[in-house]
């Protein structure tokens, strides 16, 4: 999958609101190939949580007590994308939200990123009834690591998105304008 590059991001929110994000995590992909996966903590503005949002991923005020804010976190993600400002999203319009709601929060600039959304491609490209990240990395037998800790479901949106790229016999990413957007 020569020249098939793109970082795939996911976001923990410690609220409803987007710009609450509790954790980041990416999976960087070169020629096809995964190359590197991280995460980070991150403290959201005034370090609140919701008691739901707590259940869903299990991440706690004690545990980002002490994490960067947002800014610092965002800095060190654009180090890996700014040779290839390409993301990859399960459900981008989640995780596109919380950086465009994150970057007003902290009176940021919006950078030029193009963005492709794994959810949008599996709608397509396969007739499931249910495409949620988790259902279709099981299907796919894609390791999952732990569900809703954002660098596990980041490789999980990696891999799901080098799946659909195989499956729909793609070459390049610009073939699918359909699940593609600006942030």
């Amino acid at each position: 999958m020569q020249g098939i590059n793109f970082t795939a991001i996911d976001f923990e929110t410690a609220t409803g609101k987007r710009a609450s994000i509790c954790e980041a995590g990416i999976c960087v992909v070169r020629d096809g190939k995964i190359q590197e996966t991280r995460s980070w903590l991150v403290r959201p503005q005034g370090n609140y949580y919701s008691y739901w949002n707590i259940q869903v991923h299990g991440i706690r005020p004690v545990d980002t007590r002490d994490a960067p804010e947002f800014p610092e976190v965002w800095g060190e993600i654009g180090r890996y994308w700014k040779d290839c400002p390409v993301l990859v999203a399960h459900n981008a319009a989640f995780d596109m939200g919380c950086i465009r709601h994150s970057l007003e929060l902290y009176g940021m600039e919006k950078p030029d990123i193009t963005y492709y959304c794994s959810l949008r491609a599996a709608r397509k490209l396969y007739d499931f009834g249910c495409n949620t990240l988790s259902y279709l990395c099981d299907l796919f037998e894609i390791p999952c690591g732990h569900h809703h800790r954002a660098g596990n479901d980041a490789e999980m949106c990696a891999r799901l998105f080098l799946r659909e790229i195989r499956d729909a016999g793609w070459c390049e990413l610009e073939e699918m304008s359909y699940c593609k957007g600006k942030l």
